[in-house]
């Protein structure tokens, strides 16, 4: 009896293993081997290029994917191979709930986070689905992004080395990655000192893989490139409509009203300055602020007669904020009149999410909106947040500029509710598919911040705050604003890697360019489905507005607009699977290394008294450059 029930016991620790130790040995489906460079430090935190094997099994399923690293790999490992799998069935057309994806990664030392594989798994997986062989001699690194692009990633030359080391001849990196910028540090011992100098140098990696180890580096955009050096076999891509409507008429009454609208308020603030009883100092600061303001609306003026209406209100909104601080600011006489003005930005903001929040959403066009309508909501309650922080600290100066932020945000989430209702079309679409899209960005973007900020620290901003803010968005039910904050953290993660380093402005333009027709292609494809990417559109406006002045911050801002609009372009459209025919260039059972010319790369590639106005000169010129600065910069966007 005991011999029994010693037995059961065993087999009942056992069964709960039994399914799991089945999912990891399929007993159909396809396997491909694939070699990938990746990045380790060593003990002196020295980077260092490592070879690592990919085992790749598709198997029938339902949906799964597994992955076994050894050593043990960082979290964000699993997230990349669940991407590379959703990314894998999309280009195909195939339905990964039906399958099974099993991941076997070995390397010889403890690599650095898991999206410079990503690439390289989607094509893994991409060969197991269609049972292709897959060419040994090539390796790649990128990350894979949610439209089949492959995204950039750091290491790029201790990668080439890496992929040389295990006999690869050709080595595969992302578009406009071919020149990086190392830095070099020489010691020269003079009498017993040590003198360290660092120089930063800048390196064509195709140049330099080639003239030292003969590896061939070619420069790829996107997934379908990288399957057809793998495989030898071409994927069709999605094919835009070749014309594409890109303006933003659909708001010029609201421009011309707003315009005039904000005008007026200007003028009426202005009388209202002139008129007061307020000391030297403080009218010097606001007539400034004024200006300010004046100018921006000059830029909104030019805007208008351009025919860029996104532009022109989003101009009137920075204008607006700094109206408002001047025109609130007059009025304060104590902590009493500051509170009551919180207050009254409280009203505003609890009215406005009433609005939006009891609009019905009908159609794809009219909820990307309403979307974008909740995260201002959201970001409008912070804000007022941070102006109750200042007025317990007693500041009311700084407290009334970000009541008006506030007010004026949550204004604009009204706007984008309204101009939701304009674009009501088809189905009522549930929130619920919000949440579900915002899962999916918090992961992908906390993937590609975690993976910068293990190679970078936080040298390209604190983007990992930013993922904080969006799970904690999401744990409290505003799904709308956690996909809007991970999915900025996330272009803004992109387009740092994208221009670390880099201070050749032909370079920058040339990459400006690409990511211009990117988010066009984006556009257009969202049209073909008859949808209206409001967002996107008016994003890619304002990118162009930046892309005009010329400058290295412009140029990055235009970056970061363009690659908003992309992304925008693609929220909540249709991904059902379209099955798509396969064309193979080679009768090979292992392609021949063909370099298509095609993809040959040519770029070279502080603080108010409680019962007075009166400020200090000093500390009114530090709040001018803290606030009405700041108030019109570059994210105060519509």
């Amino acid at each position: 009896m005991k011999k029994a029930v010693v037995s059961l016991l065993i087999l009942m620790l056992l069964l709960p293993f039994a399914s799991f130790t089945a999912a990891q040995c399929p007993s159909e489906g396809h396997t491909v081997i694939l070699k990938a460079p990746a990045v380790s430090r060593t003990a002196e935190g020295e980077l260092v290029g490592v070879a690592t094997d990919f085992v790749i099994t598709v198997a029938p399923g339902s949906g799964h994917v597994y992955v076994e690293t050894w050593p043990l790999a960082e979290v964000d490992m699993q997230a990349s191979a669940r991407l590379a799998a959703q990314i894998a069935g999309k280009v195909l057309g195939v339905d990964m709930s039906k399958y099974d994806v099993f991941i076997q990664i070995k390397a010889d030392s403890p690599i650095i986070g898991g999206p410079s594989a990503g690439g390289t798994m989607t094509v893994g997986i991409i060969a197991a689905l269609e049972g292709w062989q897959v060419n040994p001699k090539v390796m790649m690194t990128g990350m894979i992004n949610p439209d089949g692009t492959i995204g950039p990633v750091g290491g790029i030359l201790e990668k080439a080395a890496a992929a040389h080391d295990v006999g690869a001849e050709v080595f595969l990196i992302p578009q406009g990655q071919r020149i990086q910028y190392v830095e070099e540090t020489q010691k020269r011992e003079i009498g017993g000192i040590v003198e360290i100098n660092t120089q930063t140098k800048k390196v064509d990696v195709v140049e330099y893989a080639k003239e030292r180890w003969g590896l061939q580096v070619i420069e790829i955009k996107d997934i379908y490139d990288a399957v057809y050096y793998f495989t030898g076999h071409r994927i069709p891509r999605p094919e835009a409509p070749a014309y594409v409507k890109i303006d933003t008429s659909f708001l010029k009454e609201d421009a011309l009203k707003d315009y005039d609208n904000t005008t007026a308020y200007y003028r009426e603030t202005l009388e209202k300055l002139k008129k007061s009883d307020v000391n030297y100092a403080t009218y010097t600061t606001l007539r400034e602020a004024l200006n300010e303001a004046d100018g921006i609306l000059n830029q909104s003026k030019s805007a208008l007669d351009d025919g860029r209406y996104y532009t022109t209100l989003s101009k009137d909104f920075q204008a607006r904020i700094i109206i408002r601080h001047v025109d609130w600011y007059l009025g304060v006489e104590g902590p009493e009149d500051v509170q009551k003005i919180l207050k009254t930005v409280e009203s505003q903001i609890n009215a406005s999410e009433r609005i939006v929040s009891n609009v019905t959403i009908r159609g794809t066009t009219m909820l990307q909106a309403v979307a974008a309508a909740e995260e201002r909501v959201e970001q409008a309650k912070s804000i007022l947040d941070e102006a109750w922080k200042y007025y317990y600290s007693n500041d009311y100066w700084n407290a009334v500029g970000d009541a008006a932020f506030a007010y004026e945000r949550a204004k604009t989430a009204v706007f984008w509710a309204r101009l939701g209702e304009r674009f009501a079309g088809g189905d009522v679409i549930s929130r619920e598919v919000v949440k579900a899209v915002a899962r999916d960005y918090i992961d992908e973007s906390n993937l590609i911040v975690t993976y910068i900020e293990s190679m970078y620290g936080t040298v390209g901003g604190d983007l990992s705050q930013s993922i904080v803010q969006a799970e904690q968005y999401y744990e409290d039910g505003k799904y709308s604003a956690a996909l809007f904050t991970a999915m900025e953290a996330r272009v803004q993660a992109q387009v740092f890697l994208d221009t670390l380093g880099i201070d050749n402005q032909t370079v920058l333009l040339d990459k400006l360019k690409r990511m211009k027709e990117d988010a066009k292609v984006a556009i257009a494809l969202a049209q073909s489905q008859g949808i209206t990417p409001v967002l996107a559109i008016a994003y890619y406006e304002f990118a162009e507005s930046y892309e005009e002045n010329g400058s290295p911050e412009d140029i990055q801002t235009a970056m970061i607009f363009y690659m908003y609009a992309k992304e925008t372009a693609g929220l909540f459209l249709s991904t059902l699977p379209t099955p798509v025919n396969v064309l193979q260039d080679n009768t090979t059972g292992i392609p021949q290394i063909v370099i298509p010319t095609s993809t040959d790369s040519k770029t070279a590639t502080n603080s108010a008294t409680s019962t007075s106005k009166a400020l200090s000169d000093g500390l009114i010129i530090a709040l001018l450059v803290g606030s009405f600065i700041v108030g019109a910069a570059v994210g105060k966007k519509l």
